[in-house]
């Protein structure tokens, strides 16, 4: 094996996937990131800047005329008023962050946790499986995860040094090692 070439392997339930990365993998990978930053922080600035987002219609009546098998718990948010409160500032705003904790790769993992979970929300909400149950938001989802599994946000991104900053001597992830799953 080359001093370049990463070998990937994972076992799961006695099952094992291994593969090689190309070197030109680390570009796929950022531009992975930076997409997905752009495409989210395009979408909440929008929605930010429009100042009229509101989600109650679109709970109470859009996901039960898509036959969303999870219908009647959007519903049930879309007629609570303080959840329709959160969700009208959560969603634009937690597309305005995540977009942007993308693009500077800083607490990447986290932010593709949170992008990864609005785009099941989202999956489950805009159901349509006339041509299938893999649509557009479920491959944003996979790619949100990939993002993470990838630890994009050490690629030219932020994450490469705040997990070096000096925390009494040692490296931040080193001192917390539980920041490991939050950034990178």
């Amino acid at each position: 094996m080359s001093s370049t070439e990463v070998r990937l392997e994972s076992t799961i339930g006695g099952f094992t996937a291994s593969g090689r990365l190309h070197t030109l993998s680390v570009w796929f990978i950022l531009a992975l990131r930076l997409m997905m930053g752009i495409a989210f922080l395009q979408s909440g600035a929008d929605k930010v800047l429009s100042g009229s987002f509101d989600a109650g219609g679109y709970l109470t009546q859009g996901v039960v005329a898509n036959g969303s098998p999870v219908a009647d718990f959007f519903v049930a948010i879309g007629n609570t008023p303080w959840l329709i409160d959160v969700v009208n500032i959560a969603v634009p705003w937690g597309e305005v962050l995540i977009g942007l904790g993308l693009i500077v790769g800083g607490l990447t993992r986290l932010a593709a946790f949170w992008g990864a979970f609005l785009m099941l929300m989202f999956y489950l909400g805009n159901w349509d499986i006339g041509h299938g149950y893999i649509n557009g938001d479920f491959a944003y989802m996979l790619v949100f995860l990939s993002v993470a599994a990838f630890g994009a946000g050490r690629i030219l991104g932020l994450d490469a040094a705040i997990e070096q900053y000096d925390v009494g001597g040692q490296p931040l992830v080193e001192r917390y090692p539980w920041m490991r799953y939050i950034l990178g």
